[in-house]
């Protein structure tokens, strides 16, 4: 038995020695193996992937976990403007891309500001001899604008293009107010400030209808200019002002109907548009299907590119999304927040600063308080500049008052110089289920503001006064900062709203450009030589834990679970109107104070924001709105 149990663990023991062999052998292959395979997040020879699922913004939003939770739907995925100009501008000289490729199958809009940026680096990479296509099933306004720009535009034969232009309805809550006997007790100046008719009309006025009108038409067209010059062979007249007629002549099929217009060039599926990037950049011999090709994804060349760093500094604080107070942000502009980020950038040796304002204003505290910080920057004898976006306009035209000099996009919405506060009040709902109010009062302004006994006069023409002075306090502001007399400040205020020419014509703007001149500018105030400066963004770099949560919350499963045909894109606006009526009934619900808000000015979140779940007092007026 000894010498079977000796030979028994020599048989055991060969056993052991040769799965161990073979398990080195596997694992030294695997290794092998993965490290040849080319990591997702390296750069390759090939194309560059621009998958645009989401929207293009001035300065990306911080994922809430919690409202992502209660929502049960995944944040909308958000790409910051001057991102994709690095990316694609890198990409124009780099040798290792020889094609762009814009997957805009999830696109789902920009401001026109933000369109032009794109497009412009866009037309960079195609004057460098390299082929930019683009793919979707469904073109609207903002992914034609930025299709136009391609060398290639492929759409799927189940898909369309169309082209609506700017404007549309705004929502009127004066009806359900009064089917509430909710009263909402409105206080302003200036004729055209309409940022308070949602709740005291039923429709437009007519300054505000003229207003606007002027306004929109100016953005018509500069868009059919912007898309002409792209694409000169679109036949945008029939498009536009014959659609039903457009459409039918191709059989009620749009993709074809899109392709006869000049709009796309190509019908395909996705299979035929990557066998196409074969064709123009080789097989991938690393990647899954017939007709995979090497490429690099947005992120990876994003990291390989990352914005210069040497030189002297400029600084750039973005005051991006509704101005609020308290430290909201970034994608919303927190007023304490920013002043703090300036406050915090006062040690660092700036050479200027530029403050990049893509906003429709908001709470007068806070627009002032971002001014103030901005003024403690100019009292260290430093050239400041604003670069206006999309919108500047209201409390986003305040914060720009103290520019040196203000630089403003033909498509860039400003002015709206006005204030207003919409407080409601219960007296006529209290008394319609049965609750009255009576007691003892010292003076006219004991025990108020009630909300539900109501106001008396004397705290109606306080509220009054205090809103009147906030808007001579705005006039005074832009008169100092602009050279004009209170009047002449007061003709071009009223709430008026204009676009970036027209401000430009009145004095609201001092020329035109985008970030790139308005740094420029800086940078030869400050006598900085080219190459020798670097723009320092001040307080804007996402998270590591927000980085995570996007990977975690935006992932293909949600992408694909939404319609990207012409008829899901109605859907969501559908959803996103919904979100839009219960963000005016919290507006209107919310403890505000003075605000400088332009109605008119269009965010391209309002598009695509879904609602959240509705609990609370705007549940109750909701329900009761469906009665």
């Amino acid at each position: 038995m000894g010498f079977a149990g000796k030979v028994w663990r020599l048989l055991v023991g060969i056993k052991d020695g040769l799965v161990l062999i073979l398990m080195l052998l596997f694992f030294s292959a695997l290794f092998a193996i993965l490290t040849a395979r080319p990591s997702p997040g390296a750069v390759r020879e090939g194309a560059l992937v621009m998958d645009l699922s989401g929207i293009i913004v001035e300065e990306r939003s911080e994922v809430d976990p919690f409202a992502a939770l209660l929502s049960q739907q995944a944040p909308v995925g958000e790409f910051q403007s001057r991102d994709l100009v690095r990316a694609l501008d890198a990409a124009a000289t780099d040798e290792r891309i020889e094609a762009v490729v814009l997957d805009l199958e999830g696109f789902l809009g920009a401001g026109q500001v933000h369109l032009t940026e794109v497009g412009a680096a866009l037309d960079r990479v195609r004057a460098a001899d390299k082929p930019v296509l683009t793919y979707a099933t469904a073109y609207t306004d903002d992914a034609m604008l930025l299709a136009a720009h391609a060398s290639e535009v492929w759409l799927n034969p189940l898909g369309g293009a169309v082209i609506a232009g700017p404007g549309g309805d705004i929502l009127f809550y004066k009806g359900l107010l009064d089917k509430l006997r909710v009263n909402a007790r409105i206080y302003k100046v200036g004729e055209y400030k309409s940022a308070v008719e949602p709740y005291d009309r039923t429709s437009l006025s007519e300054p505000a209808r003229e207003n606007y009108s002027a306004l929109f038409a100016t953005l018509w067209e500069e868009y059919r200019a912007n898309l002409k010059k792209a694409r000169p062979a679109v036949d945008i007249e029939r498009v536009t002002t014959q659609p039903v007629e457009w459409v039918e002549a191709a059989r009620g099929d749009l993709a074809t109907a899109a392709l006869e217009a000049g709009l796309v060039d190509e019908l395909g599926s996705r299979a035929d548009f990557d066998a196409r990037l074969v064709e123009l950049v080789g097989e991938d011999d690393w990647g899954d299907g017939p007709n995979a090709y090497p490429h690099t994804s947005l992120p990876a060349w994003l990291k390989d590119n990352p914005a210069p760093t040497s030189g002297s500094a400029i600084g750039v604080v973005t005051v991006a999304g509704e101005i609020v107070d308290g430290d909201a942000g970034p994608g919303i502009a927190g007023g304490d927040r920013i002043a703090d980020l300036l406050d915090e950038a006062l040690d660092d040796d700036l050479k200027a600063l530029v403050v990049r304002v893509d906003s429709p204003g908001g709470s007068v505290l806070a627009s002032e308080a971002i001014r103030e910080a901005i003024l403690r920057h100019k009292a260290k004898n430093i050239p400041i500049a604003v670069s206006m976006a999309n919108v500047a306009a209201s409390g986003g035209y305040w914060v720009s008052t103290p520019a040196d000099r203000i630089f403003a996009e033909p498509e860039t919405i400003t002015g709206s110089i006005g204030i207003f506060a919409v407080i409601p009040t219960f007296e006529d709902t209290a008394a319609e289920i049965g609750i009255t109010t009576d007691g003892v009062t010292t003076t006219p302004l004991s025990g108020q503001p009630n909300i539900i006994g109501g106001f008396t006069p004397e705290v109606d023409a306080i509220v009054q006064a205090s809103i009147e002075n906030g808007y001579e306090d705005f006039l005074s502001r832009v008169g100092s900062a602009r050279n004009l007399s209170r009047d002449q400040a007061d003709r071009i205020g009223q709430g008026q709203v204009w676009d970036g020419g027209t401000a430009r014509q009145l004095g609201l703007v001092d020329q035109y450009g985008g970030m790139d001149e308005a740094l420029a500018w800086a940078a030869q105030q400050a006598n900085l030589e080219d190459g020798d400066w670097h723009a320092q963004y001040i307080g804007t770099q996402p998270s590591p834990a927000d980085t995570l949560l996007r990977s975690l919350l935006i992932g293909e499963g949600e992408e694909a679970a939404e319609g990207r045909d012409v008829a899901g894109l109605i859907a969501m606006r559908q959803q996103a109107q919904i979100a839009r009526i219960e963000a005016d009934v919290d507006r209107l619900m919310g403890a505000r104070g003075m605000q400088a808000m332009c109605l008119a000015c269009p965010s391209v979140k309002d598009r695509v924001t879904s609602p959240s779940r509705l609990d609370g007092l705007l549940a109750k007026l909701v329900a009761l709105f469906a009665r």
